[in-house]
């Protein structure tokens, strides 16, 4: 993210940048055995397997890899998918339920737990995660020192891997004049038109519209019954579109203003090729931003231990990293990397550093408010 007013622009420049391969280099492991997978189910770091040379021979010997609600168009996982299986070819990548929740992450590992099919790994919004810590483990990726301390859980559990701003996307064929504030959304032009990620008490992204509707009417990070209140305003308005936004829908016109992240508004607009819809446009609105990390953890019950654990490496090597920022969603290890020189140039030109005044709840906050939504969303918007 950058400076508010221009956020809209550098996203959609970063997305139009090429971004250059660079690639990590692995450490030389200590041996070449690999561990049983009940050993590499409880490894806290490559050193278990011997270094990274045993980590991608055990990983290999597994086979697969199964991640989890990661559409090609969120975050540049698209090309991040294709650059970990280009570089280790021998680990087939099942993408399960691309368009799916936190929620849905967390139901599939209990529902599958013991299964062939079960996710490796989380991209999960925190207060989905903070009330499911017993599924994941502990794991240190190797450039654990870049991530900084508040990103992540001192004993490895989870940490972030990227962030994005809550923006509005808007089909300027169908409004006119672009929103410059909350409660133009609430105006006649509006009817029928305004959409969100899904249902709030079971998605992050949907979550944090209603917490940036609390921001923009008042509220607080500790308080967001005011961003509740203002969907019930919506929905009175007649203009709440109770229809799940997709690209598809973006494209056809069936969803034609959306409250999501800003590195998903710009992907389902002109940046998103023949897929987007070239007069999608994206605000960020003035006043306080949101921005919301996602986190990364393991299955600790994931059928691939090895392939989890290594995904987690590539995810925090300078290349995935640089990916995350190529389609405008600033990466946890950003800050790292400048420092080391292995950022991608030509995405920090056009998307900038990360904001210096960024609103994120905590993970207490996040929790708080996820209580409250499923306490009050469904009576306020029904």
């Amino acid at each position: 993210m950058k400076t508010r007013s221009l956020a809209s622009v550098a996203l959609v420049a970063a997305l139009a940048a090429s971004l250059a391969a660079c690639s990590s280099g692995s450490p030389a492991s200590k041996n070449s055995g690999t561990l049983s997978p009940a050993k590499a189910k409880t490894a806290t770091s490559a050193e278990a397997f011997g270094g990274m040379d045993g980590l991608v021979k055990a990983a290999n010997a597994e086979g697969q890899l199964n991640v989890i609600t990661l559409p090609p168009s969120w975050a540049n996982y698209g090309k991040i998918i294709a650059g970990f299986q280009k570089k280790y070819p021998k680990i087939k990548i099942n993408s399960a339920n691309p368009d799916g929740s936190s929620a849905d992450e967390v139901a599939a590992a209990k529902s599958l737990k013991g299964q062939s099919t079960a996710p490796d790994v989380f991209d999960i919004g925190t207060a989905v995660l903070q009330q499911n810590l017993d599924l994941v483990a502990p794991y240190k990726v190797m450039n654990w020192a870049d991530i900084p301390a508040d990103f992540k859980d001192p004993a490895g559990k989870w940490y972030y891997d990227y962030t994005g701003l809550m923006s509005i996307g808007y089909d300027s064929s169908v409004i006119k004049k672009a929103p410059t504030k909350l409660d133009d959304l609430l105006g006649a032009d509006y009817k029928g038109r305004v959409a969100i990620k899904g249902d709030p008490t079971q998605a992050n992204e949907a979550a944090s519209a209603v917490y940036l509707a609390a921001l923009q009417s008042g509220g607080s990070a500790d308080d967001v019954s005011k961003g509740i209140d203002w969907f019930g305003k919506l929905k009175k308005a007649g203009n709440f579109l109770a229809v799940t936004p997709t690209q598809a829908t973006v494209q056809s016109g069936e969803t034609p203003v959306v409250v999501q992240w800003s590195f998903n508004n710009v992907a389902w607009g002109a940046a998103g090729g023949d897929a987007g819809n070239p007069n999608f446009k994206t605000v960020v609105l003035k006043g306080k931003a949101l921005g919301s990390y996602y986190n990364q953890a393991i299955n600790a019950d994931a059928p691939n231990p090895a392939a989890a654990r290594l995904w987690e490496e590539y995810i925090y090597s300078p290349e995935a990293q640089n990916l995350y920022y190529a389609a405008g969603a600033f990466p946890a290890t950003l800050a790292a990397m400048e420092k080391a020189g292995t950022v991608d140039k030509a995405t920090q030109k056009s998307v900038g550093s990360a904001p210096s005044e960024l609103i994120q709840l905590s993970a207490d906050q996040a929790t708080a408010a996820g209580q409250l939504l499923s306490q009050k969303w469904a009576a306020t918007v029904s």
